[in-house]
């Protein structure tokens, strides 16, 4: 269970006649401090290292360093944390399989057993993101949809359950059964987990990391938890352990209650806002006060959800009564809950409000000034109250030179309706954040029941769906009598997974699309989801907005944002009269009645067979075998050329020399700009490579869905159609200029050119590169192009430790200085000395630039390997490279 072990904790923990081993954090106070003031996140970190001691890549010294952030409330110190386990959607996790499907191959070839490339680590995958909204507004939509996503998706899927078979320690969850976050919350985690080891049970508290940003909600679970990119993830699986500064915790103090009429979603679009403004980028937050007694865990977990859209590491909320009572609710056997409530209690990790903990910033709010509240139209952060969105929506006209067109109507071709600006042509109860939380769903069902009684329809321009996050909340909502309401107003059941949120929406009418780009028209759509940024959710909605279930149904009767719900009608009833949402708004004890049908015999139902799937999932064929079977004819799945040669003896890194730049980049380059995300046109260079193989356009899929064959996702990154390469005048789109010869090319066409040459590329740009979800493929696409290097002023944190984990060098200009500061204009020719030295962590390196007519221009950067450990990394050629070849020294 753990090395060298210095400090004598080991203890045992008797629970209902069964014996624990655990590692006592009462113990290692007595040699270390007082620990009673740490964060209840902090003891969680300060139990892994504890249990991981080996004296190399943890030890006592860190153990210190770990109680003596008490003294300041921060340290800079790195620490190695060791997850207990790893949780992964489709998107983000098939490419993670590929990857250890092509190390068996490897170690196949070199002659060696396959098999031992195996998770370390328990590992679920969960198929949530693959189910789109093609059909709606109608009974048969769910079945549909997934009929259509089983033939879409059925190599990866043919893929991910060869995977299932063939690897330890590694489960699945077929598509149609929720979504990754909610099933976690519900079924996967455990707050505390348990481990067989040479005889013994030991227990220790349950932590993770996740291919998907929103990983997260697990913390309301009082389970620590983050998303990382997908090579840390695959790292973590095979025992590696993931790099992490010591965190500063900002304590978010709650109290109060919230009052009539405010869900959970009007309060997390506060905090978030809060959050935003108050700066916890990279920090931990840590909720705590009397207000979380008032607090049901579902609306924790909504909380949770949007640590990325408030932009910290995680949201954490402490184990208490709640958290009993929840598991119960979901299902949860009697020995887990007494040993959760046991342990929590024994290591000092039971939220108490009579010994709150001391943080490194703290906050404060009254649940009770919560109002109702959207977000948009493009940043989860831009609250809005639910009154002030008719008059914010005409503001944004204005900003864009559309204040004359307030009244401009668009007759739509074959309907009885015109389309405005403002109006709503989305309406989506979906994703994660909210579908896992009864009261704002069972508010939704009210919503639309009482609506009905009144005689109001939806809007006929709205599409609206609904994607609930596992099959429980169906279970309740028809329990409760609500089910045939929502489907009235055309909020059918489309699926269980992330769909409009993603921007899995689905296409529009061809009359509404048709009609949209007619007039330029800025349009709506009105989601339960978490992000909302320009282009997310359908390329034709420019305005889309963050709200509570029941607030959807509303804006779905409106049919537009352009109005104050506070006081203007969302229609007429059958006699007329108008009728306004206070006339069929629910109030709270309405909506508490409604939330005692929610029963933990629904969860134990639907979890009996989480990973058997329906009988299309059953009946798919998959080849046996320890060594995946690659198919030729694949598009979708494929054996990347990454652990080529791995057998054979280790080249040292040398100096980059007279290397061109493929790109020239300004600040807040995001993942979602270097990686392949959305849409593959026809006319780019993963569109021309699929129908050279075959693939019709209208069979295209995603880049998303295609993440597990390495020619879609290289051709793709750096191919975002808002990217923009300062190399070229005016141009957006993933685009480059030729040096030798001038041209101007796609980066991919350019790049391979480079690369027949044998001409090394370096990449160049300006502060926060790498900002936004992990997303894997931005490293590994840059290393596929050729990319050796990125000079950048400065990193997110997930990227650059990705570049590293890819053998990509990110070097850092000096402070204050950048490409502007140099005169660099991407015709140099760059050269990276130093590197052919023994390099170290942070070193300072010399970079020469020569220019067209001879002239050099030398400056310093700073080496942005930040550890031993990653310099291990990128000497080895990656992360998985690495492991691969200590595996194969073995």
């Amino acid at each position: 269970m753990s090395g060298k072990n210095s400090l004598d904790t080991l203890s045992t923990l008797d629970v209902k006649g069964k014996t624990y081993h655990y590692y006592s954090l009462p113990k290692a106070a007595k040699s270390l401090g007082n620990i009673d003031k740490l964060p209840a996140s902090m003891k969680v970190l300060l139990e892994n290292l504890l249990r991981n001691e080996d004296g190399e890549t943890v030890t006592q010294d860190d153990l210190q360093a770990m109680v003596n952030w008490l003294k300041e409330k921060k340290i800079d110190r790195e620490i190695q944390y060791r997850p207990a386990r790893v949780l992964m959607q489709d998107f983000t996790g098939v490419p993670g399989i590929v990857d250890l499907a092509a190390m068996r191959d490897a170690v196949d070839k070199a002659g060696h057993d396959p098999e031992v490339i195996n998770p370390l680590s328990p590992v679920d995958l969960v198929i949530d993101h693959s189910v789109m909204v093609d059909k709606y507004a109608t009974p048969e939509a769910f079945k549909q949809n997934v009929k259509i996503e089983m033939e879409r998706n059925n190599e990866r899927y043919e893929f991910l359950k060869w995977g299932q078979g063939a690897f330890k320690n590694f489960r699945v969850v077929p598509p149609g059964t929720g979504i990754c976050h909610q099933v976690n919350l519900e079924y996967l985690g455990k707050s505390v987990w348990s481990r067989e080891e040479d005889g013994r049970t030991y227990a220790y508290p349950d932590t993770l990391v996740g291919t998907d940003s929103h990983t997260t909600m697990i913390n309301a679970l009082g389970v620590l938890g983050w998303g990382v990119g997908g090579i840390e993830a695959e790292a973590a699986m095979l025992g590696q352990p993931v790099s992490m500064l010591i965190p500063e915790v900002v304590g978010f103090r709650m109290t109060g209650k919230l009052p009539e009429g405010v869900t959970a979603t009007d309060l997390v679009l506060t905090v978030t806002q809060m959050l935003r403004k108050k700066g916890v980028v990279g920090k931990f937050v840590e909720f705590y006060g009397p207000g979380l007694d008032n607090l049901p865990l579902a609306d924790r977990a909504t909380i949770s959800n949007m640590a990325p859209e408030y932009g910290a590491t995680c949201g954490f909320f402490p184990v208490d009564d709640e958290t009993i009572n929840y598991m119960r609710l979901s299902g949860r056997d009697e020995q887990t809950l007494a040993l959760v409530e046991s342990y929590c209690k024994e290591q000092g990790l039971w939220r108490s409000n009579d010994n709150e903990p001391e943080y490194t910033d703290s906050m404060e709010l009254d649940l009770s000034t919560v109002t109702a509240s959207l977000a948009g139209p493009k940043r989860p952060q831009d609250r809005v109250d639910m009154e002030q969105l008719g008059s914010n929506f005409d503001l944004i006209l204005e900003n864009n030179g559309k204040a004359t067109e307030k009244d401009k109507e668009i007759p739509v071709a074959g309907k009885d309706y015109s389309l405005s600006h403002g109006d709503v042509v989305i309406a989506a109860i979906t994703s994660c954040t909210n579908t896992s939380n009864p009261s704002v769903l069972m508010a939704a069902g009210l919503v639309a029941k009482k609506a009905i009684e009144k005689g109001l329809m939806r809007k006929p321009w709205v599409k609206s769906s609904f994607a609930p996050g596992s099959k429980v909340v169906t279970d309740y909502l028809d329990k409760a009598g609500f089910t045939s309401y929502l489907e009235e107003l055309g909020f059918h059941l489309v699926g269980y997974g992330c769909t409009t949120c993603i921007g899995n929406s689905g296409p529009l009418d061809d009359e509404i699309g048709d009609a949209i780009q007619e007039g330029d028209l800025t349009v709506s759509s009105v989601l339960s989801g978490n992000r909302n940024f320009e282009g997310r959710v359908h390329p034709d909605v420019k305005a889309n907005w963050l709200a509570s279930p029941p607030l959807v149904v509303a804006y779905a009767l409106a049919g537009t944002t352009r109005t104050d719900l506070s006081q203007d009608p969302l229609g007429q009833d059958s006699e007329g009269n108008d009728v306004y949402l206070k006339d069929i708004w629910p109030s709270t004890a309405e909506i508490a009645e409604a939330v005692k049908t929610v029963d933990n015999e629904m969860f134990r139902k639907e979890y009996a067979e989480v990973f058997e799937g329906d009988e299309e999932w059953q009946n798919i064929n998959v080849a046996e075998g320890n060594v995946y079977d690659w198919r030729d004819d694949s598009t979708y799945v494929k054996n990347p050329p990454f652990f080529e040669g791995i057998d054979k003896p280790l080249e040292e890194p040398g100096n980059i020399e007279n290397a061109n730049v493929l790109a020239v980049f300004a600040d807040s380059i995001t993942t979602d700009h270097i990686s392949p995300a959305g849409a593959i046109k026809a006319d780019s260079p993963a569109g021309k490579y699929l129908q050279e193989n075959g693939v019709a356009v209208k069979d295209f899929n995603s880049y998303g869905s295609r993440r597990g064959n390495h020619e879609v996702m290289m051709r793709g990154t750096f191919a975002n159609i808002r990217i923009k390469n300062q190399m070229l005048d005016d141009v957006e789109g993933g685009y480059t200029r030729y040096i030798p010869t001038g041209e101007q090319m796609a980066i991919y066409d350019a790049a391979m050119k480079y690369m027949q040459d044998d001409t090394p590329l370096v990449v160049l740009a300006g502060k926060e590169y790498g900002t936004g979800s992990s997303r894997d493929w931005a490293a590994k696409g840059t290393r596929l192009l050729g990319v050796k290097a990125v000079i950048a002023e400065s990193y997110e944190r997930i990227h650059r430790s990705n570049l590293v984990g890819m053998g990509v060098l990110p070097l850092q200009f000096e402070e204050g200085k950048g490409v502007e500061a140099y005169d660099l204009t991407g015709e140099e020719k760059i050269s990276v000395l130093g590197l052919d030295e023994e390099l170290k962590p942070g070193q300072s390196l010399n970079v020469v630039a020569t220019r067209k007519n001879g002239d050099e221009v030398e400056f310093r950067v700073k080496c942005r390997i930040d550890t031993g450990n990653e310099m291990r990394y990128y000497k080895n050629g990656g992360i998985l490279h690495y492991v691969l070849r200590e595996m194969l020294k073995k």
